[in-house]
């Protein structure tokens, strides 16, 4: 939603701007300088890219425009979720999740937490490593040094379709330089016309530098920005997850390892301590 508020302001803005000094629409209406630049970025794009970056890119612009960001109740989700584990663990111990784990979408606990369910990243992210505890004793500092690794990962392979179209941006200036220059070829051919007809032609040329840069600093540059927090957002709700991990390894008690968990929530998502606790009693008494 917001990525299209976005848009709508930048046109907005930039068309407004010229009709408040009188400009006309029509000038800015050419189709072969967008055929230009939009086909030789998009060319340009699958060149530099394997299949796997395309699809990579197709389902990052799905997110982006779903508007999936985390909320304080993803984050809320998450934390009762483990809190639920870690108490079943602790009682009935570590075999009494293999259930849970091999088949989340049928666990009584996992069907609780729905938002999480959806969040495949996460919810393999936790159950391979509640695997791993229950097939070895690895110590704490080494599941960390594991855990780090597997996010930084999953962050690299995330950040892949935001480089993408930062490049993509980045070349949007000066293929419209390549617009317009085929435009003042054009123009050239026009030499012996009145004035006024070759104004116009070179005022069409110009138009495709003025495409160029409004997509790259008004549209494209930001969607690879964006993809870019999105990016951040998923590493930070794995880096909760796995404090909370590392916690209840190093000192097997679910209200500790909850807390340290809720302490590394980002802050202006962060549930209070007694609003957590609250959230926690209820969930454990249905």
């Amino acid at each position: 939603m917001f990525v299209f508020i976005g848009m709508a302001i930048v046109l907005a803005s930039v068309l407004g701007g010229y009709l408040m000094e009188q400009g006309n629409i029509n000038l800015l209406i050419q189709p072969a300088e967008l055929i230009i630049i939009f086909g030789a970025a998009i060319g340009g794009f699958i060149i530099s890219s394997p299949m796997k970056v395309i699809k990579a890119v197709q389902g990052a612009f799905m997110r982006m425009f779903k508007s999936r960001i985390y909320s304080s109740s993803d984050y809320m989700d998450a934390l009762v979720l483990l809190s639920e584990i870690f108490y079943k663990i602790r009682k009935e111990g570590l075999v009494s999740i293999e259930g849970d784990l091999d088949e989340p979408g049928k666990s009584a606990i996992f069907q609780k937490h729905p938002s999480f369910l959806k969040n495949h990243h996460a919810l393999a992210f936790l159950a391979d490593t509640l695997r791993t505890l229950t097939i070895t004793d690895i110590e704490a500092h080494e599941m960390g040094s594991l855990l780090d690794y597997e996010i930084e990962a999953h962050y690299e392979e995330a950040l892949i379709p935001a480089k993408s179209i930062a490049s993509v941006a980045d070349g949007l200036p000066g293929l419209g330089i390549v617009a317009a220059v085929l435009g003042v070829v054009l123009t050239m051919k026009k030499i012996s016309e009145p004035p006024e007809v070759l104004g116009h032609s070179i005022g069409a040329a110009l138009v495709g530098t003025f495409l160029g840069v409004l997509l790259c600093y008004g549209f494209v540059g930001p969607m690879s920005r964006n993809l870019e927090h999105i990016a951040n957002e998923d590493r930070e709700f794995l880096t909760v997850i796995k404090e909370a991990l590392l916690a209840f390894i190093n000192t097997p008690s679910p209200q500790v390892a909850i807390e340290f968990a809720r302490r590394v929530v980002p802050g202006n998502l962060r549930p209070s301590f007694l609003e957590l606790e609250s959230v926690v009693k209820k969930a454990k008494k249905k």
